[in-house]
Order: structure tokens, then C-alpha cells, then sequence
């Protein structure tokens, strides 16, 4: 009985292993491209970097701000789930904060989400991001 309890256990043990081999990695630089404001001009280029340990998820989401130049803003309420990505943005313009969220799903090189973000009049605006891992 005792040689039984061992090996369900030990099989239990390299259970949670394997699936912690096989569990999405997050780490690294993340890149998507969004059309600019308008619709007109360059597209706006956004950097996402990302560093998961010890089941935490950190980083900063680099993106063009309204003169254009890059602004770097630290993530929050970052998680990683299986092969669910999900964060928040907080910006300030103006002395009005507002809180992107953004999710979506990790398969190997890529992150196919959607982020809720403030829109006009109060209302919600989604859109999707697919990101690609940059190598």
C-alpha cells in the first residue's frame, strides 16, 4: 500500500512538472503596429517587454506618445495563465488617468488579444492587438 501511495505521488509530482515544461513562457519583447491617429501618417509601433518569475508578470509597454516620441509606462495587474496574457496601463494626460486593459492568448510567437480602453463620451472602445515575439 505504502509502495503504492509513493508511486501515485511521484506521478503526480512529474504531472505538475510537465505541465509547468508545457505552460506558455511570456518573457521577452512583444511588437504590434496599430494604424496612426487618423488613420493618416506612419503607423504607431508599440514594444511590449515582458519577464515572468516566479509565477509573477512583470514589465512596460512602450508606445508613441502624442508628440510621437516613445513613452515607456510600467505594467500592473499583469498575469500570466496557462496561454492567457492579461495587464494594465495606466497613462496621464492632461490630469486625466486613464486604464487600458489589455488580454489575450499566447501560442508560441504570438499573443492574439483585445484591449478596453477610455473612448469618447465616456464609452468603452475595443480593438484588437495581435503581437509578435521579436527575436
Amino acid at each position: 500500500m505504502k509502495s503504492l501511495r509513493r508511486s501515485l505521488a511521484a506521478f503526480a509530482a512529474l504531472c505538475l512538472l510537465s505541465a509547468a515544461a508545457f505552460a506558455a513562457d511570456a518573457s521577452g519583447n512583444w511588437t504590434w503596429t496599430q494604424p496612426a491617429r487618423g488613420g493618416q501618417g506612419e503607423p504607431r509601433v508599440s514594444t511590449l517587454t515582458l519577464a515572468a518569475k516566479d509565477g509573477k508578470l512583470t514589465g512596460k509597454l512602450t508606445a508613441p506618445g502624442r508628440g510621437g516620441d516613445p513613452v515607456a509606462t510600467e505594467i500592473s495587474n499583469a498575469m500570466v495563465k496557462d496561454d492567457t496574457v492579461s495587464f494594465s496601463v495606466e497613462r496621464e494626460f492632461n490630469g486625466n488617468k486613464m486604464v487600458s486593459k489589455y488580454s489575450g492568448k499566447l501560442a508560441g510567437d504570438t499573443i492574439t488579444g483585445e484591449v478596453e480602453a477610455p473612448g469618447r463620451d465616456g464609452a468603452t472602445a475595443k480593438r484588437e492587438w495581435v503581437a509578435k515575439r521579436a527575436k
